[in-house]
């Protein structure tokens, strides 16, 4: 009988590969715009080209890497495009989010929203800060207790990461400073069960940083 499916083949080696890359992109190791060139990483990784190929391909799913043809691959620079599609599509998954939350989530699951948001208070470096304020939004769709939801939002994560990574590399001061009690204050929100102010909140929160990456790109009144 002729088989129907090709045969499995194991990808363990590029998963690893990929999880290495995106991490020195996540640390700030491969800096926005980096070119990641395949045979500088399989000698980086001790691993032959394939798996970088693979796990290149992978990352480039994700939107963290982006291929030209003159280019090959680099680390995503988001244009205002993709920050704009990237505000609304975050804006609306976290309204249902929100919604869910004040009606769905036990109290455990608030207590761990709520963990993020203090241990966002220990940070000592932005790159360590993006990480927690990531943790925070990931402990926020776990309590949904939406299974596609909490799909849609990792579908996007790595590309929030990219964001806000963008947003600490133009040196915003209010960044380390100001996170950790906005996050506070959207785990009370939660914990209150008032959904309203919740929504004001998320939404207030995405919106200093939205106008702070897109204000930053825009001509001075000055200029020409």
């Amino acid at each position: 009988m002729t088989t129907r499916v090709a045969p499995a083949r194991r990808r363990g080696l590029a998963d690893e590969v990929a999880d290495c890359i995106r991490e020195a992109i996540f640390t700030g190791a491969y800096p926005l715009g980096t070119q990641l060139r395949e045979v500088e990483l399989s000698t980086d990784l001790d691993v032959s080209r394939g798996p970088v190929r693979e796990a290149l391909l992978r990352l480039e799913r994700e939107g963290l890497v982006r291929s030209e043809w003159h280019r090959g691959a680099t680390v995503t620079t988001l244009s205002d495009d993709d920050i704009a599609e990237l505000d609304s599509l975050r804006g609306a998954l976290e309204r249902l989010a929100v919604e869910r939350v004040v009606t769905h989530a036990s109290d455990d699951d608030i207590d761990t929203v709520e963990r993020a948001a203090v241990h966002m208070a220990g940070a000592r470096d932005e790159h360590t800060m993006v990480r927690l304020d990531i943790t925070f939004h990931d402990a926020v769709y776990a309590a949904t207790g939406h299974t596609r939801l909490n799909q849609a939002w990792f579908a996007i994560r790595s590309q929030v990461y990219l964001f806000l990574l963008t947003r600490i590399g133009l040196g915003d001061d209010d960044y380390l400073s100001h996170i950790p009690d906005e996050h506070r204050e959207l785990a009370a929100a939660l914990r209150a069960r008032d959904a309203d102010t919740a929504l004001d909140l998320f939404a207030a929160h995405r919106a200093h940083a939205f106008e702070l990456l897109i204000g930053t790109r825009l001509p001075s009144p000055s200029a020409g």
